[in-house]
């Protein structure tokens, strides 16, 4: 018997099976999908078992597997024909499609395979004379009070027995050893009832159970506060009552927080967690537990798309606009593809819910490729937040230049009725230029060719692309003075802004910078949600998903940070962060308001979110789209050539160009190359080309033979996005 095994090394030249021997030890136990160990060149290396055959042409010098890594890890069918499927979709190579699918804990390159993790208890031997024993050692008291306190508790914790005489029972066979698997995520909620569902929540779960075992795609568009994790919630339960399990995606860790509380209490430890802030061991333990079928519900990031789940009978994907679930590094991948490859695979529904769906799928919709299925009004019929819009330029002249006055009065409003206030920010850090107010010198990364960003609270400044730290100066390098001056805003600096205006509040910050610990996450919140703080200031992570009975204000700083930058997806994502940050507040019954703060009132974007109007939105972005050529009614493929060196970047920049216009559609529209947003990065120089084509025939084979070209090109590196978010 031989087995065909793709290798760990991630070598385009290499992305293709080798053939091995199998040995007699492991003839009867190795199947394709498990991670084995083979020799390759003068060492042992890690692959995945992708086929096994009878016999092969030619035996001479065949080498032997050396054995299973891990009898625990088995990619099933399914997941090694969506390894293929991703393969396709992103044109990487096939170990990096397997590779991206499993935890760290279990990659085919890991060498640690055990993770597993035990209790010791310690119960009697049953098969001899206890009592006997106990008679014909009477001097042993030690010994013998062990033994009486296993007969009046059965079995205990080995670790709980801290006498040196228990090695002596263990050697004798009187007590025996009994280890059971542990887990390191061990919930304790207390379950609770379920809700009843509204009127239109109802109708929601009625329309989307109906289709439970059939391939359809909804669009659960349903306005903040209108429950739609309670219709989640429910129609996991019908899954579960047919035996089935279903698949949770939400776009950021700290959106599982809350979550998963909800669901330990309705659904108890059948309940599995899969995104990155878990220990490689927390990983493996839960996805041992969707190996095994120990749980019936998964919650994760859009990691958890690949995890092994048998039997799958309900995809939802929660904030389903996120660009959180497109991977930025190969493979490039959108997990709406992959769910939609599971989806199939299975026969099975998905569920796409957003208050603010994006332009593609509310277009899906409109056609009638999706089912829109709507929630317009909030739980217990809370009205949406009062909005209103402040024109900064008038209050920087009255010195308000960071806080409105409205805004001051607002918060001082909520503090003193001891209700609790949400600021969004989106820009961490203290200051984002360091500029010497004497020469002009700017501060920027010497790698990347952008400006450092000052952190106080570690006293450097900060490349945010390629992590370069600088400790602050104290004088100006350039003309040698003390004259260094800090401009623009950052969370940070906001934050001690906060705490001079309103001195007694308690003031907590969320971003990159104060969750890097593990379960930072979740204390913030959890301290948040339990009052123990009046303010919570943070970037977008804070934007959606949360809900917290107290808050009944929000300020947005900034407003136009996100709608200046240089992308066609600006407007979509600034509608969507401010309607989304606006929906946390007010969801109970006290009234909620929001304060924008911006130096355009009248941009058309703003009195759209003001009057809560997605469906206006929609319409107003859409002749937008279409009038520039973006999707939906084009594709994009973006391509970025990369280099140290800028003139051969330049110059094979200028060669795909003309290979594409040779290759491709002439209804196909190419623009570039030009300089990407970003044209310097880790001393890489990168040159950007944009593909928009509604139908072409030759894309996918002009993109998988460019890609091949440059898979042996050393001196400059290609990467190709088939369906960027982003440009």
């Amino acid at each position: 018997m031989y087995a065909d095994v793709l290798v760990e090394y991630n070598v385009k030249t290499l992305d293709k099976t080798f053939t091995y021997k199998i040995s007699k030890s492991i003839i009867n136990i190795l199947q394709i999908g498990m991670k084995v160990k083979v020799p390759f060149g003068n060492s042992y290396i890690n692959g995945i078992v992708l086929n096994i055959k009878d016999n092969i042409d030619n035996i001479d010098n065949i080498k032997e597997v050396k054995e299973i890594v891990n009898p625990n890890l088995k990619l099933n069918q399914e997941l090694l024909e969506m390894g293929k499927y991703l393969k396709k979709q992103t044109l990487c190579s096939l170990i990096s499609a397997y590779q991206t699918m499993l935890p760290s804990s279990l990659k085919v390159k890991n060498q640690k395979s055990n993770y597993e993790l035990y209790d010791t208890y310690l119960i009697l031997n049953k098969d001899l004379d206890v009592n006997k024993y106990i008679l014909e050692n009477k001097n042993c008291k030690a010994q013998i009070e062990i033994i009486k306190t296993l007969q009046n508790n059965n079995k205990l914790l080995k670790k709980e027995i801290k006498s040196s005489s228990l090695k002596t029972l263990i050697n004798k066979k009187i007590v025996l050893e009994e280890k059971v698997k542990k887990y390191r995520l061990n919930p304790q909620s207390k379950k609770v009832q379920d809700f009843p569902l509204t009127k239109e929540q109802q109708i929601a779960f009625e329309t989307i159970k109906n289709s439970l075992n059939k391939q359809d795609t909804f669009l659960l568009y349903g306005i903040t506060g209108s429950g739609k994790t309670e219709v989640y919630i429910h129609l996991i339960k019908e899954v579960i009552k047919n035996n089935k399990q279903a698949l949770l995606l939400v776009p950021e860790i700290t959106l599982t927080t809350q979550l998963v509380k909800r669901f330990y209490e309705r659904f108890g430890s059948k309940v599995a967690i899969f995104h990155s802030a878990l220990s490689d061991g927390e990983k493996y333990d839960e996805y041992q537990k969707i190996v095994n079928n120990e749980v019936d519900v998964i919650v994760g990031t859009r990691s958890a798309i690949f995890t092994p789940i048998n039997n799958l009978g309900l995809i939802i994907i929660d904030e389903e606009h996120s660009e959180n679930y497109k991977q930025d590094n190969m493979p490039r991948y959108n997990t709406l593809d992959m769910a939609k490859f599971r989806a199939k695979y299975h026969h099975i529904p998905i569920v796409l819910g957003s208050a603010t769906p994006s332009l593609e799928s509310m277009a899906r919709a409109k056609k009638g490729l999706y089912k829109l299925v709507t929630l317009q009004k909030r739980v217990n019929d809370y009205g949406l937040p009062d909005i209103n819009i402040v024109d900064m330029k008038e209050e920087m002249k009255k010195r308000h230049p960071i806080f409105s006055e409205l805004l001051i009065q607002k918060i001082k409003n909520r503090l003193e009725k001891h209700e609790q206030v949400i600021i969004l920010l989106n820009r961490r850090g203290y200051s984002t230029i360091i500029t010497c107010q004497n020469c002009g010198y700017t501060y920027k990364c010497p790698n990347c060719d952008i400006s450092l960003t000052y952190h106080k609270t570690t006293n450097n400044l900060r490349c945010h692309y390629c992590g370069y730290t600088l400790l602050k100066p104290d004088k100006c390098p350039q003309c040698h003075e003390e004259a260094l001056n800090y401009y623009g805003l950052g969370t940070e600096k906001l934050e001690k802004m906060l705490q001079k205006e309103f001195s007694k509040a308690r003031i907590v910050r969320m971003d990159v910078d104060t969750t890097t610990r593990k379960g930072a996450h979740e204390k913030i919140l959890a301290d948040f949600q339990n009052y123990k703080y009046d303010i919570l200031l943070g970037t977008q992570m804070i934007s959606k998903g949360l809900d917290f009975a107290k808050v009944t204000l929000v300020g947005v700083i900034n407003a136009d940070l996100s709608l200046n930058m240089p992308d066609f997806m600006a407007r979509e994502r600034t509608f969507s962060l401010l309607t989304q940050t606006s929906g946390r507040s007010g969801r109970r019954k006290e009234k909620g308001e929001v304060i924008i703060q911006t130096f355009n009132p009248d941009n058309e974007i703003l009195k759209l979110v003001q009057n809560n109007n997605y469906l206006g939105f929609y319409q107003y972005e859409m002749q937008n789209r279409h009038t520039l050529a973006y999707p939906p009614y084009y594709y994009l493929v973006s391509i970025k050539v990369a280099s140290y060196d800028y003139e051969a970047c330049s110059k094979e920049a200028n060669k795909i160009v003309k290979f594409l216009k040779t290759n491709l559609s002439k209804e196909t529209i190419i623009l570039g190359p030009s300089t990407a947003n970003q044209f310097r990065i880790n001393n890489i120089f990168r040159f950007q080309i944009i593909i928009k084509y509604k139908k072409d025939d030759n894309l996918n084979k002009a993109m998988t033979e460019l890609d091949q070209i440059y898979a042996i090109n050393k001196l400059v590196n290609l990467e190709i996005d088939l369906s960027p978010y982003t440009i």
